[in-house]
């Protein structure tokens, strides 16, 4: 049979099964799921209003704040609002806490370097927490491709996120600011590796990279670990893909990984001791000691191998309910 036979053939074939289906039939099953279907959906709206509620009203509980923030400067406001609402979603969704919040500076600068998640959201409400109970924004190192997305480079400037290099991070530390980075790669691909090719078992995953150690080592101010448990129970990558798609990374540095979740599992951050180079003490030295102190967090604080279910049955806590 010739091609255009072939194709004539499987053209008629398909235009005979589509004769053949009951259109009124199946309008008519359409029509009778159609309420039960509209049943389930109506009372997510009362949910969704409870949420807008609720986000509201913890927003409006800083209200005074933000009015001095906006009086004070425009951007400033902008940043604290989007901090309530992050802080507002962090707390609803995974009933955020945050333990050990005073060992982060009230005043002079500091290293934050954090565990990276498939996606960061615990930095987001850390960011957030910090800039509602001290007063302090942390500014943060992002991966370059971050700022090829179309409709974010407004907010990565007001949020302070930069590509950042050593003596970027240097000189904004030596400013007096807070510093958040996720070691991984270079500095310019801040914690990409980790975040995307790590799994369950929480592996640390910086390699030989020592920017981070460099910088803290040249502005001369101390390195704060931070690890947040369950947070690859809240967003994961495929285990089936993730080999090939690394090797892809390696090659193209393009982040190219199927990410998913947003299961609302319990998340808790945990704030290290701080970390203060010593003198004369070589980088690669201070990179190792800060990465025992960051597994030294994951074992104190994440069982493992890490379960979603488990980091479900986590939020008990937060409904107050004894286990």
């Amino acid at each position: 049979m010739s091609e255009s036979g072939l194709f004539s053939y499987h053209l008629d074939y398909i235009w005979t099964t589509i004769d053949s289906l009951d259109i009124d039939y199946w309008r008519w099953v359409v029509w009778v799921i159609y309420p039960i279907i509209i049943s389930f959906l109506l009372p997510l709206c009362i949910l969704i209003l409870f949420y807008a509620s609720s986000i509201f009203l913890h927003v409006y509980h800083y209200r005074h704040s933000l009015q001095e923030a906006y009086t004070h400067d425009f951007w400033d406001g902008a940043r604290k609002t989007l901090a309530a609402l992050w802080d507002a979603q962090g707390w609803i969704w995974h009933g955020f806490e945050i333990d050990g919040i005073e060992r982060i500076p009230s005043e002079g600068p500091a290293l934050l370097i954090y565990y990276h998640g498939t996606l960061p959201v615990d930095f987001y409400y850390i960011v957030a927490k910090c800039l509602i109970e001290k007063n302090r924004h942390i500014r943060a190192v992002g991966d370059r491709f971050l700022f090829h997305i179309p409709g974010w480079r407004l907010l990565l400037e007001v949020m302070k996120v930069t590509p950042g290099t050593v003596q970027s991070c240097v000189s904004v530390l030596k400013d007096g600011h807070l510093l958040g980075i996720a070691p991984g790669c270079n500095i310019a691909h801040c914690g990409v590796r980790e975040a995307l090719f790590g799994d369950e078992l929480y592996p640390v995953m910086w390699g030989k990279r020592l920017g981070f150690s460099k910088v803290a080592t040249e502005a001369n101010v101390p390195i704060i670990p931070i690890f947040t448990q369950n947070v690859r129970e809240a967003f994961r990558t495929p285990s089936i893909t993730r080999n090939w798609l690394r090797w892809v990374y390696e090659k193209t540095r393009l982040p190219i990984v199927p990410i998913y979740g947003f299961f609302p599992v319990k998340l808790k951050s945990f704030v290290g001791e701080p970390i203060v180079p010593g003198q004369n003490e070589d980088p690669e030295d201070l990179a190792k000691r800060v990465q025992v102190s960051m597994q030294e967090l994951i074992k104190c604080n994440q069982r493992l191998p890490g379960s979603i279910l488990r980091a479900l049955v986590d939020r008990l806590d937060f409904l107050q309910i004894q286990r």
